[in-house]
């Protein structure tokens, strides 16, 4: 599959998946699953040309480990990224000592003041390395990235998920805890 067609695909199921399902029709459960066969049958009718082979070719192949499909492959997920109510199942887990955000240089100084915010999200997404950062933070503009100090912020009391090997998740992070800035 083509790249150009592989980001096309993988933008439209991040949408579906994360924020307007209802937009082509579908359903997610509470855990946020969508039946296979109903979101290819309900792509294709607006107009995506969507086939399990593409589907299962996006889940292994994003960098970012962001879709799953369940272990019977009747049902797939965005792992986290919703602005939608769902329910995860992600169990609270002592993050590493330190982890990353990537952001825009021009969000910088609102970062300072008020910490970061899950800007219309459920959570804040936090990357293991700075290197993941790093690309987030490229879809924004010239990128920055924050060093946040998760392994105090777990001992005041936040609770951390861990979605993927690269991505954490949390509620917030107050400014304090950002303690420098790359």
């Amino acid at each position: 599959m083509r790249k150009i067609k592989r980001t096309h695909y993988s933008k439209f199921l991040s949408h579906i998946l994360r924020h307007q399902p209802g937009k082509i029709g579908l359903e997610l459960d509470p855990g946020g699953w969508a039946e296979v066969d109903e979101l290819i049958t309900r792509a294709n009718q607006h107009g995506v040309d969507l086939d399990r082979d593409a589907l299962e070719e996006i889940v292994e192949t994003s960098s970012k480990n962001r879709f799953e499909i369940s272990p019977d492959g009747s049902r797939t997920r965005a792992r986290y990224g919703h602005s939608l109510d769902v329910d995860l199942d992600y169990q609270p887990q002592d993050p590493p000592q330190i982890l990353f955000h990537g952001t825009a240089i021009h969000a910088v100084e609102g970062i300072k003041q008020e910490g970061l915010k899950p800007q219309g999200r459920k959570f804040v997404h936090l990357s293991s390395t700075p290197e993941v950062a790093r690309q987030v933070g490229k879809r924004h503009g010239e990128p920055v990235i924050l060093r946040v100090d998760a392994a105090e912020m777990h001992q005041e009391g936040h609770i951390f998920y861990k979605a993927t090997e690269e991505i954490w998740l949390v509620k917030a992070v107050p400014p304090e805890s950002i303690y420098q800035i790359h």
